[in-house]
């Protein structure tokens, strides 16, 4: 048995066709409701409906990405209760529709952040990074968030002045816009002002209060999720550490950890985004896949080149930093396990998560950084290139 191909699709407005997608070779769609509000709960047959658009081209929907987690239960304030009861609707829903995996995150505010969205790669393809000074100059310049200078050493402000003195003023909106992207499936983003009210609703959230809010969600929903059949799969920070004086907990092992044994279910397990927890300079992807391996419910593969100094670029799959032959080797040892143990979560759904925008996609309108087709099937190409060996290796 080998790891379920999946293909990100945002539905109907994505720029892909879901008959393009199944010629990538994938057979699970992972895609959402983008079309209701945060906070709503999805009916069953706007669920079915979609269910029935990917299933008639011989695809099945195998995971949700994402049910978005209203920003009030991250702040456990206003609207928050209501937001969670409509969360749990929304999962008895997807389970009586017959879909099982829904991948998630608790990010405050931003879902992500990079700092430029075109960069050429050595090959002449478009790609993403993240600049600790670049990052800085915004906060510090841009923003001008309050007290921000206390976050940074004076070398980083030094050199974040450096850098903010060399832009003009379309170098600032372009900056500005970057940084503020909107959630894929949106292709929105923030104004600098409702960013900074946003920020204004947190100051008085720091991490401990975040960990209490997202455990206490946990409590509250893993119970429908078990009793549904639905395995949680909270995503990592993207990337991996405070932003914007905001705090993030799902972003290194400890946090896990911790997460998990918060609610210790099945239920509540982990999406494995190698990129997003590869950024950070100290995580372990392959110890962290090894340890984690049983509640791993989802998995996004890609990789990234960084530093200590919190830099990093998406690279292409299998030549960047993190060890992909590591982990994907002790996830298949854990799926080999899983069905031996007869457990009903033994397909592992994986998906190549990002890829270059490559030349026959760059004419294309609207595709969101990351996810073109030619760039993410060539990473679907490659992981299964490299999950077939390892199978035989492994006598699987």
């Amino acid at each position: 048995m080998a790891f379920e191909e999946t293909w990100r699709w945002f539905g109907p407005n994505d720029p892909y066709s879901l008959k393009e997608i199944k010629q990538t070779g994938a057979t699970g769609i992972v895609t959402a409701l983008h079309q209701i509000p945060v906070g709503d709960a999805w009916p069953v047959e706007k669920i079915l409906e979609r269910k029935r658009m990917i299933e008639a081209e011989g695809m099945t929907w195998s995971v949700v990405e994402s049910v978005p987690v209203h920003e009030d239960i991250k702040k456990r304030s206003g609207s928050h209760a209501r937001c969670i009861e409509n969360y749990k609707t929304t999962l008895r829903n997807l389970a009586a529709c017959g879909i099982d995996t829904v991948c998630y995150n608790f990010m405050p505010v931003l879902d992500w952040s990079r700092t430029d969205l075109n960069v050429v790669f050595t090959d002449g393809s478009i790609t993403t990074r993240f600049q600790y000074i670049v990052y800085a100059a915004f906060d510090l310049f841009v923003l001008r968030r309050p007290n921000a200078e206390a976050d940074y050493t004076p070398s980083q402000l030094r050199k974040a002045k450096e850098h903010f003195d060399t832009l003009d003023d379309d170098g600032i909106l372009s900056l500005t816009q970057t940084v503020l992207y909107g959630l894929p499936g949106s292709l929105e983003e923030l104004s600098l002002e409702e960013f900074r009210l946003a920020l204004l609703e947190y100051a008085h959230i720091g991490d401990a209060e975040l960990r209490a809010n997202l455990y206490a969600f946990l409590r509250e929903v893993t119970p429908v999720a078990a009793e549904a059949g639905i395995f949680m799969a909270i995503h990592a920070d993207d990337p991996p550490w405070p932003l914007f004086g905001l705090p993030r907990v799902v972003s290194t092992e400890e946090d896990i950890a911790r997460l998990l044994a918060a609610a210790d279910t099945p239920a509540n397990g982990l999406t494995l985004c190698t990129g997003s927890f590869g950024a950070g300079f100290t995580n372990d992807l392959v110890h962290m896949a090894e340890r984690f391996a049983g509640r791993i419910n989802f998995l996004h593969l890609r990789n990234v080149t960084r530093s200590i100094d919190r830099d990093f670029m998406e690279a292409d799959h299998l030549n960047g930093d993190i060890d992909l032959y590591g982990v994907m080797k002790a996830l298949l040892v854990e799926q080999r396990r899983r069905i031996e143990a007869g457990r009903r979560d033994s397909r592992i759904p994986m998906r190549p998560d990002h890829g270059h925008l490559m030349l026959p996609d760059m004419d294309r309108k609207n595709i969101y950084p990351g996810y073109s087709l030619f760039g993410r099937m060539r990473g679907l190409a490659e992981l299964r290139g490299l999950e077939t060996g390892i199978r035989r290796e492994l006598k699987l």
